[in-house]
């Protein structure tokens, strides 16, 4: 259950949560006006973050304004080992190049939630670039086999008969030797970290330490409305997406999501966000104007006011007036048949085949109006032809 919020420092720190470890002593030092360093850790396996990513990133703003240290480390040890939290399967491992590359930008689009320059930024290779193998059996006596097999990840991959490499068991404890190196007073991610979280109390209490508060937030879902919002799956707005695609694609989402997504990713108060649940209730506040307060607000965290009011502006121009973005682009292709599957990867509106197919089996791809029914289609791009993907994705073929 989400956490009800009162009017102590406390409550507004802890909006939103839903673990919270060890709360008692947590709000009797957040009321104390203790000054707390939040340690967040973020594994740059892929280069780009989306909404969901960006949730815990908000609270971690909320906790600097109010004057605690946010302590930012960058897992480039535990990248290269790849988090089994929700995996069946061990995860490829990543070069320290790939890793590299991932955090540079990777911290320029956290830096566009969270201020820079009140940050303390650290990597994992200060402490573990020589760390012996005598420090990794110290480590490695701070807890049981039988502990780390408690995950339900292990658990099932166990009863599967998936292998488990025993580097994966590491990771949890390297994590949680990150808070014995920068100290953490409080750990934050999401709620599928909880484990990993734990574990880090663990570690601090063998090394002598006070065991650190761990809070979580919850998992975002999708602009589908369903399922956990993921590039994947094809629901994930990106932090880096342009104004009118962040835009258009929150505006898509089911009205359900519009106070979740408020609450989660903007600073609106919580009264106002009771005065609007009550006025959706009593009729009094129309769905689709909400939401468009919601996306416009989020997208004003990351393009400004004017960015986000040009992308409010091309959404009713566009989807209102039935009209073409301004700036659809044009692709030009040789003018013979060409799988309708191959067209979309080509076009760059689908990232693969698989994704190809699944878009058109959904009903999401339209030329010229008309809406392609098999993956396996072939045509010829007609030149001027217009195609579309879903309401917001938009390119003019044209034959070369």
């Amino acid at each position: 259950m989400v956490t009800e919020v009162t009017s102590t420092p406390a409550a507004g720190l802890l909006r939103g949560v839903v673990d919270c470890v060890d709360r008692g002593r947590l709000e009797a030092r957040l009321n104390s006006g203790a000054s707390l360093r939040i340690k967040f850790g973020v594994d740059p396996s892929a280069p780009d973050i989306h909404l969901g990513h960006a949730v815990p990133l908000f609270l971690l703003r909320r906790w600097q304004e109010a004057g605690h240290l946010p302590i930012l480390i960058i897992g480039d040890y535990t990248a290269r080992i790849g988090d089994p939290t929700g995996r069946s399967a061990t995860r490829p491992q990543l070069t320290a190049a790939e890793v590299a590359e991932n955090t540079e930008t990777y911290l320029r689009q956290l830096y566009a939630v969270v201020d820079e320059g009140s940050v303390e930024l650290h990597y994992q290779s200060e402490w573990y670039g020589d760390f012996g193998l005598d420090r990794v059996l110290e480590l490695a006596r701070s807890t049981t086999v039988a502990q780390l097999l408690q995950r339900s990840d292990f658990d099932q991959r166990m009863n599967s008969q998936q292998a488990i490499g025993v580097h994966e068991l590491f990771y949890p404890l390297l994590q949680g030797y990150d808070s014995v190196a920068i100290r953490a007073d409080v750990e934050l991610g999401g709620t599928d970290q909880l484990f990993n979280l734990l574990r880090g109390r663990e570690v601090q209490q063998a090394y002598g330490m006070a065991p650190q508060d761990v809070i979580t937030v919850p998992l975002l879902v999708g602009v589908d409305g369903v399922r956990k919002m993921s590039k994947s799956l094809g629901n994930a707005v990106a932090v880096s997406d342009p104004a009118d695609q962040q835009y258009g694609k929150l505006m898509s989402a089911p009205d359900s999501v519009t106070l979740r997504y408020l609450e989660l990713l903007t600073d609106t108060p919580t009264r106002e966000l009771e005065r609007l649940r009550t006025g959706l209730e009593a009729g009094t506040i129309h769905p689709r104007d909400l939401k468009a307060e919601m996306a416009g607000r989020v997208v004003e965290l990351f393009h400004g006011k004017d960015g986000a009011a040009a992308a409010a502006a091309e959404f009713e121009r566009v989807f209102r007036g039935r009209e073409l973005p301004s700036d659809v682009s044009e692709i030009f292709l040789p003018a013979e048949p060409i799988e309708a599957r191959d067209l979309l990867v080509l076009t760059k509106m689908a990232s693969s085949r698989s994704e190809a197919g699944r878009l058109i089996s959904q009903g999401a791809v339209r030329i010229d109006g008309v809406r392609l029914e098999g993956r396996e289609e072939r045509l010829v791009p007609r030149d001027g032809s217009i195609l579309k993907v879903g309401p917001r994705r938009v390119v003019r073929l044209r034959s070369s």
